[in-house]
Protein backbone atom coordinates (compact mmCIF):
# COMPACT_ATOMS: atom_id res chain seq x y z
CA UNK A 1 0.00 0.00 0.00
CA UNK A 2 1.24 3.18 -0.49
CA UNK A 3 3.15 5.36 2.32
CA UNK A 4 3.26 1.99 3.50
CA UNK A 5 7.14 2.57 4.88
CA UNK A 6 6.83 6.49 3.86
CA UNK A 7 4.71 7.06 6.95
CA UNK A 8 7.31 6.33 9.08
CA UNK A 9 9.78 8.86 7.20
CA UNK A 10 6.96 11.43 6.40
CA UNK A 11 6.71 14.52 9.36
CA UNK A 12 10.58 14.29 9.14
CA UNK A 13 10.34 15.25 5.40
CA UNK A 14 7.98 17.55 5.67
CA UNK A 15 9.01 21.07 6.27
CA UNK A 16 6.93 22.04 9.86
CA UNK A 17 6.13 25.81 7.97
CA UNK A 18 3.74 23.82 5.58
CA UNK A 19 1.19 23.01 8.32
CA UNK A 20 1.36 26.79 9.63
CA UNK A 21 0.68 28.12 6.10
CA UNK A 22 -2.30 25.30 5.53
CA UNK A 23 -3.90 26.36 9.14
CA UNK A 24 -3.63 30.05 8.48
CA UNK A 25 -4.99 29.49 5.42
CA UNK A 26 -7.75 27.84 6.39
CA UNK A 27 -8.51 30.13 9.83
CA UNK A 28 -8.62 32.97 7.62
CA UNK A 29 -11.38 31.26 5.43
CA UNK A 30 -13.18 29.43 8.19
CA UNK A 31 -13.67 32.24 10.67
CA UNK A 32 -16.03 30.91 12.97
CA UNK A 33 -14.88 27.87 15.04
CA UNK A 34 -18.19 26.93 15.41
CA UNK A 35 -18.11 25.25 11.65
CA UNK A 36 -17.11 21.43 11.64
CA UNK A 37 -14.07 20.38 9.90
CA UNK A 38 -12.80 17.22 7.61
CA UNK A 39 -9.47 16.19 6.67
CA UNK A 40 -9.45 14.44 3.54
CA UNK A 41 -6.52 12.34 3.38
CA UNK A 42 -5.31 13.61 6.59
CA UNK A 43 -2.08 12.18 6.44
CA UNK A 44 0.14 12.10 10.15
CA UNK A 45 -2.66 14.74 11.24
CA UNK A 46 -0.34 17.81 11.50
CA UNK A 47 -2.68 20.06 10.02
CA UNK A 48 -5.42 18.61 11.86
CA UNK A 49 -4.02 18.92 14.84
CA UNK A 50 -3.70 22.49 14.93
CA UNK A 51 -6.99 23.34 13.70
CA UNK A 52 -8.14 21.63 16.69
CA UNK A 53 -5.63 23.18 19.00
CA UNK A 54 -6.91 26.87 17.27
CA UNK A 55 -10.52 25.97 18.55
CA UNK A 56 -12.59 23.71 15.78
CA UNK A 57 -13.89 20.17 15.49
CA UNK A 58 -12.41 18.23 13.16
CA UNK A 59 -12.17 15.07 12.21
CA UNK A 60 -9.67 13.13 9.66
CA UNK A 61 -10.04 10.34 6.65
CA UNK A 62 -7.34 8.44 5.50
CA UNK A 63 -7.09 5.01 3.05
CA UNK A 64 -3.51 4.55 5.35
CA UNK A 65 -3.66 2.32 8.63
CA UNK A 66 0.22 3.67 8.94
CA UNK A 67 -0.63 7.25 8.22
CA UNK A 68 -3.52 6.88 10.49
CA UNK A 69 -1.79 5.22 13.06
CA UNK A 70 1.19 8.19 13.30
CA UNK A 71 -1.99 10.22 13.28
CA UNK A 72 -3.70 9.10 16.35
CA UNK A 73 0.29 9.31 18.06
CA UNK A 74 0.35 13.22 17.12
CA UNK A 75 -3.29 14.09 18.68
CA UNK A 76 -2.44 11.45 21.56
CA UNK A 77 1.01 13.52 22.06
CA UNK A 78 -0.20 16.90 21.62
CA UNK A 79 -3.55 15.88 24.07
CA UNK A 80 -6.45 16.49 21.64
CA UNK A 81 -9.43 14.84 20.41
CA UNK A 82 -9.14 13.88 16.72
CA UNK A 83 -11.53 11.10 15.25
CA UNK A 84 -10.53 9.37 12.22
CA UNK A 85 -11.72 7.47 10.09
CA UNK A 86 -10.37 4.83 7.58
CA UNK A 87 -11.53 5.52 4.20
CA UNK A 88 -11.63 5.86 0.29
CA UNK A 89 -12.38 8.94 -0.83
CA UNK A 90 -13.72 7.81 -3.59
CA UNK A 91 -16.36 6.24 -1.66
CA UNK A 92 -17.61 8.14 2.04
CA UNK A 93 -20.17 6.02 2.63
CA UNK A 94 -21.55 6.44 6.47
CA UNK A 95 -19.54 9.82 7.27
CA UNK A 96 -21.49 12.51 8.40
CA UNK A 97 -21.97 16.10 6.80
CA UNK A 98 -19.23 18.87 7.47
CA UNK A 99 -19.45 22.71 7.11
CA UNK A 100 -15.97 22.29 5.51
CA UNK A 101 -13.69 19.69 3.81
CA UNK A 102 -10.39 20.40 3.41
CA UNK A 103 -7.87 18.12 1.55
CA UNK A 104 -4.15 19.69 1.72
CA UNK A 105 -0.95 18.67 0.10
CA UNK A 106 -2.06 17.30 -3.74
CA UNK A 107 -3.33 14.31 -2.01
CA UNK A 108 -6.16 14.55 -5.03
CA UNK A 109 -3.54 14.31 -7.31
CA UNK A 110 -2.88 10.52 -6.45
CA UNK A 111 -5.78 9.86 -7.88
CA UNK A 112 -5.21 8.20 -11.02
CA UNK A 113 -7.94 8.68 -13.43
CA UNK A 114 -10.77 11.70 -14.37
CA UNK A 115 -13.40 9.35 -13.15
CA UNK A 116 -12.11 8.99 -9.67
CA UNK A 117 -11.01 12.68 -9.17
CA UNK A 118 -14.97 13.34 -10.30
CA UNK A 119 -16.39 10.82 -8.11
CA UNK A 120 -14.43 11.87 -5.07
CA UNK A 121 -15.68 16.09 -5.89
CA UNK A 122 -19.23 14.04 -5.19
CA UNK A 123 -18.36 12.43 -2.09
CA UNK A 124 -17.13 15.85 -0.90
CA UNK A 125 -20.49 17.86 -1.74
CA UNK A 126 -22.68 15.08 -0.29
CA UNK A 127 -20.60 15.20 2.88
CA UNK A 128 -20.83 19.09 3.20
CA UNK A 129 -23.88 21.02 4.73
CA UNK A 130 -25.66 23.03 3.18
CA UNK A 131 -23.58 26.08 1.75
CA UNK A 132 -20.56 24.12 3.11
CA UNK A 133 -16.67 24.83 1.76
CA UNK A 134 -14.56 22.43 -0.13
CA UNK A 135 -11.03 23.74 -0.11
CA UNK A 136 -8.02 22.11 -1.62
CA UNK A 137 -4.75 22.34 -3.19
CA UNK A 138 -3.27 20.31 -6.49
CA UNK A 139 -0.17 20.18 -8.45
CA UNK A 140 -0.08 22.45 -11.86
CA UNK A 141 0.59 20.68 -14.91
CA UNK A 142 3.34 23.42 -15.03
CA UNK A 143 4.65 21.43 -12.12
CA UNK A 144 4.68 17.94 -13.59
CA UNK A 145 5.72 18.54 -17.05
CA UNK A 146 8.68 20.96 -16.57
CA UNK A 147 9.51 21.41 -12.96
CA UNK A 148 9.30 17.90 -11.39
CA UNK A 149 11.33 15.91 -14.84
CA UNK A 150 14.63 15.45 -13.84
CA UNK A 151 14.08 16.42 -10.10
CA UNK A 152 16.58 14.64 -7.48
CA UNK A 153 16.45 15.14 -3.75
CA UNK A 154 19.17 13.56 -1.00
CA UNK A 155 19.14 14.02 2.58
CA UNK A 156 21.15 11.74 4.61
CA UNK A 157 21.88 11.03 8.63
CA UNK A 158 23.81 8.89 10.75
CA UNK A 159 20.76 6.71 11.03
CA UNK A 160 18.88 6.95 7.90
CA UNK A 161 19.40 8.54 4.07
CA UNK A 162 16.63 8.99 1.48
CA UNK A 163 16.52 9.76 -2.14
CA UNK A 164 14.08 11.34 -4.63
CA UNK A 165 14.22 11.31 -8.18
CA UNK A 166 10.76 12.27 -10.36
CA UNK A 167 10.47 11.48 -13.88
CA UNK A 168 7.72 12.22 -16.36
CA UNK A 169 4.51 9.37 -16.30
CA UNK A 170 2.98 7.88 -19.66
CA UNK A 171 -0.49 9.99 -18.76
CA UNK A 172 -1.13 13.74 -19.91
CA UNK A 173 0.36 16.09 -16.72
CA UNK A 174 1.43 13.15 -14.65
CA UNK A 175 4.77 12.48 -12.68
CA UNK A 176 6.31 9.76 -11.13
CA UNK A 177 8.48 9.85 -8.06
CA UNK A 178 11.10 7.09 -7.11
CA UNK A 179 11.41 7.18 -3.72
CA UNK A 180 14.56 4.97 -1.57
CA UNK A 181 15.22 5.13 2.17
CA UNK A 182 18.73 3.04 3.29
CA UNK A 183 17.56 3.01 7.19
CA UNK A 184 19.90 1.62 9.60
CA UNK A 185 19.15 -1.28 11.42
CA UNK A 186 20.63 -1.19 14.98
CA UNK A 187 20.89 -4.78 15.77
CA UNK A 188 23.27 -5.49 12.51
CA UNK A 189 24.32 -1.78 12.09
CA UNK A 190 23.77 -2.51 8.38
CA UNK A 191 20.86 -0.23 5.86
CA UNK A 192 18.09 -2.24 4.76
CA UNK A 193 16.82 -0.01 1.33
CA UNK A 194 12.80 0.37 1.10
CA UNK A 195 11.71 1.71 -2.35
CA UNK A 196 8.43 3.11 -3.11
CA UNK A 197 6.96 4.46 -6.13
CA UNK A 198 4.31 7.21 -6.50
CA UNK A 199 2.67 8.61 -9.16
CA UNK A 200 0.77 12.02 -9.27
CA UNK A 201 -1.44 13.32 -12.09
CA UNK A 202 -2.84 16.85 -12.58
CA UNK A 203 -5.17 18.82 -15.12
CA UNK A 204 -5.56 21.86 -16.36
CA UNK A 205 -7.82 24.60 -14.26
CA UNK A 206 -10.30 23.93 -17.27
CA UNK A 207 -10.93 20.38 -16.10
CA UNK A 208 -10.89 21.50 -12.05
CA UNK A 209 -13.95 23.61 -12.83
CA UNK A 210 -15.79 21.46 -15.23
CA UNK A 211 -15.57 18.70 -12.52
CA UNK A 212 -16.48 20.73 -9.79
CA UNK A 213 -19.30 21.87 -11.76
CA UNK A 214 -20.69 18.92 -12.62
CA UNK A 215 -20.13 17.32 -8.82
CA UNK A 216 -22.70 20.58 -7.80
CA UNK A 217 -20.05 23.26 -6.75
CA UNK A 218 -19.99 26.58 -7.41
CA UNK A 219 -18.50 29.97 -6.97
CA UNK A 220 -15.36 28.38 -7.06
CA UNK A 221 -12.44 30.62 -7.12
CA UNK A 222 -8.51 29.38 -8.10
CA UNK A 223 -5.47 31.00 -6.21
CA UNK A 224 -1.79 30.21 -5.85
CA UNK A 225 0.59 30.87 -2.93
CA UNK A 226 -2.48 30.25 -0.24
CA UNK A 227 -4.66 32.77 -1.65
CA UNK A 228 -1.86 35.61 -2.07
CA UNK A 229 -1.60 35.46 -5.65
CA UNK A 230 -3.65 35.19 -9.09
CA UNK A 231 -2.81 31.64 -11.19
CA UNK A 232 0.28 32.03 -14.16
CA UNK A 233 1.48 30.33 -16.41
CA UNK A 234 4.38 29.00 -14.06
CA UNK A 235 1.82 28.97 -10.98
CA UNK A 236 3.58 25.58 -9.50
CA UNK A 237 -0.16 24.88 -6.97
CA UNK A 238 -3.02 25.45 -7.39
CA UNK A 239 -5.65 26.25 -4.41
CA UNK A 240 -9.81 25.76 -4.98
CA UNK A 241 -12.15 27.11 -2.45
CA UNK A 242 -15.92 26.14 -3.93
CA UNK A 243 -18.87 26.19 -2.22
CA UNK A 244 -22.06 23.91 -2.40
CA UNK A 245 -24.31 24.60 -4.74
Amino acid sequence: MIYASFAELYDKLMDPSIYEDWANFIMRLVPSKRQTILDLACGTGRLAVKLVQAGYAVSGVDLSPEMLSLAELNARMQKVTLPLIQADMTALDGLERFDVVVSCLDSLCYLQNPADLKKTFVQVREHLEDEGTFIFDVISPYQTDTVYPGYTYAHTTEQQAFTWESYAGEQAHSVIHDLNFFIKEQQTQQYRRVTEIHQERTYPVADYLKFLSEAGFARVAVFSDFGRQDVTATTTRYFFVCHKE
